[in-house]
């Protein structure tokens, strides 16, 4: 099948959905453009800022869109391309973009509270507990995982078979990269300086924008800095401490914002690319069932698509940040629903440019989905005239960026989580322990550490566990918005299927799990440090899953429908 075909399709059902199904969301709930927002009630300079709703949207998608929707969708076509396919729009349109837009809406309703503090209102004080310490042992493992991703990225050395540490053959095009990104921040901060002492709005933000966008670029292609992994290791931990301590407005929003231009580049050169050499989809339509690598269709499909499709990690972007950002409640709508049906379609775009990369016997194509997907959307640029070093360039900094941005977002929520783990409502006569644990900068560091401490021992040893925590984390938010919406007087009957598959989902792949790694130990092929640790994990997602599932039944059914007015 032709990809350029399988791209307007979903272009066009991602676009109907978002005009038909989101306004209807927004007409359902209700959505009140004149309602003080939490931005304007508790402005701060610092978390709390009122943003324009395209900048918002900039940080929302820049965040959300990491590496799951492109590694996701490339990974899970082992069963075959219509499977994911189906399940990126079905999923994008009906789970992911309602979930994220509910996480958004229920927390600008709420004075910009972050998800855990929705559920200690309308679950508990102990399912806010513990899904704060679940939130803040996740972003740990995420911030581990992306920040070695971004390193490996841009380390320009490499062993050769004999064992000696020499220069890559990528070693230009990965300095560059890093240097681009090095700028993206100096550059950033220039923007957001520039875009609050002149108040820049409409095209005169943009332009501004896109000049320091190119100018980073440029600099960084011509100035490629040479390091190994652990330099740039500790250069991407200095950044997001930077990131997650820094106000909203003069680093994440404005790198945020010039980071999108750049998504929306790549995004757009794909698709012409595809328009013009519109090749056929080389992968298999469908392969079965069960894949010997990875297991069963059901739940396993569902759990590595992850992002693309459905994410619990986007709910914590929505109630964690931008819902502080929020100026208008009528921006709800493109910020939370809007961010996640472009998120669909570039894991179509995705899936489409792996479909193309692979061979004509359905083989897929060599390296990793990174690799892959970069690979195939810089020959696309090579095939406009783009000289080969510049596209290459570009688009291991788009590969990098999409890391980046969500490391950045993580690190702030870790570091929120944290806060609110130990903060009580007074905490003007807290004890003095828990204000030291309360401080921005003291939860940042200790944040941060623990991530890096992990980057150190091995987080790869818990990382196929990733895709359920993320998965159950979507489940834990649906049930909360339940109770929210019901308590408010407002529909919910549309979050049951979410609701219920997800937690089938999340189970099923739990328990699946479970069963192999007990069979490895039984068979004797099994260590402590990775199937041991794996098994604990899965066995405390599975108390906790049920502990808060329970929890929010009994809230739910005990909640009286219009007993609260927002």
């Amino acid at each position: 099948m032709n990809t350029l075909v399988i791209v307007l399709i979903a272009a066009v059902l991602l676009t109907a959905a978002y005009v038909f199904y989101g306004r209807w969301l927004s007409k359902k709930w209700g959505i009140d453009p004149k309602a003080e927002t939490p931005a304007h009630k508790f402005e701060d300079g610092q978390d709390y800022v009122p943003t324009d709703g395209w900048t918002v949207f900039s940080h929302q998608f820049s965040s959300i869109a990491g590496a799951g929707p492109v590694t996701g969708a490339i990974q899970a076509a082992v069963f075959g391309w219509l499977p994911v396919l189906l399940w990126v729009l079905i999923g994008g349109i009906f789970f992911g973009a309602v979930t994220d837009f509910g996480a958004l809406y229920a927390s600008v309703k709420n004075d910009g509270k972050s998800m855990g503090l929705l559920i200690e209102k309308y679950i508990g004080k102990l399912g806010r507990k513990l899904f704060l310490a679940f939130c803040w042992l996740f972003t740990l493992i995420v911030i581990a995982a992306f920040a070695d991703m971004v390193a490996g990225t841009f380390n320009a050395y490499t062993v050769d078979t004999n064992g000696v540490i020499r220069l890559a053959d990528t070693a230009k095009t990965n300095g560059a990269a890093g240097t681009i990104s090095l700028l993206f921040i100096v550059f950033a901060m220039i923007f957001g300086l520039i875009h609050k002492h002149f108040q820049l709005t409409g095209w005169k933000e943009t332009v501004v924008g896109l000049v320091c966008t190119v100018a980073a670029l440029a600099i960084g292609m011509a100035m490629p800095i040479t390091l190994g992994k652990d330099g740039w290791t500790y250069i991407t931990f200095i950044y997001i401490f930077f990131a997650a301590v820094l106000p909203m407005w003069l680093l994440k929003q404005p790198r945020d914002a010039m980071t999108t231009y750049m998504f929306i580049g790549m995004i757009a050169g794909a698709v012409v690319g595809l328009l013009v050499a519109h090749p056929s989809m080389n992968l298999p339509v469908f392969t079965g069932f069960h894949n010997e690598q990875l297991g069963n269709l059901f739940p396993i499909l569902f759990v590595t698509v992850a992002c693309g499709a459905v994410s619990g990690f986007h709910s914590l972007v929505s109630s964690g940040t931008s819902s502080k950002t929020i100026s208008n409640e009528k921006d709800m709508l493109k910020v939370g629903y809007g961010a996640m049906v472009l998120e669909s379609l570039l894991a179509v775009i995705a899936l489409c440019v792996a479909g193309a990369a692979a061979s004509a016997n359905g083989t897929p194509a060599d390296g990793t989905p990174f690799q892959v997907f970069s690979s195939g959307v810089a020959g696309f640029f090579e095939m406009f005239g783009i000289p080969v070093y510049v596209a290459q360039c570009f688009m291991t900094m788009c590969v990098s960026a999409l890391a980046l941005t969500s490391l950045d977002a993580v690190a702030r929520i870790g570091r929120m989580s944290f806060q609110e783990l130990f903060s009580v409502d007074d905490m003007t006569h807290a004890e003095g322990w828990r204000k030291l644990l309360c401080n921005t900068y003291f939860s940042t560091i200790v944040t941060l550490l623990a991530a890096f401490i992990l980057t150190r021992i091995g987080y790869a040893n818990i990382w196929p566990l990733f895709g359920s925590a993320n998965q159950l984390l979507s489940a834990l938010v649906l049930v909360t918005l339940c109770v929210f919406l019901k308590v408010t007087g407002r529909s919910n009957k549309m979050l049951f299927p979410p609701l219920i598959i997800m937690l089938c989902v999340t189970g099923t792949a739990l328990v699946e799990r479970t069963i192999s790694l007990v069979q490895a130990f039984s068979a004797g092929t099994a260590t402590f440090l990775v199937e041991g640790l794996q098994l604990i994990i899965a066995v405390l997602l599975m108390i906790l899953g049920v502990i808060i599932v329970v929890n929010s039944l009994r809230a739910y059914f005990a909640s009286k429908k219009n007993s609260e007015t927002i």
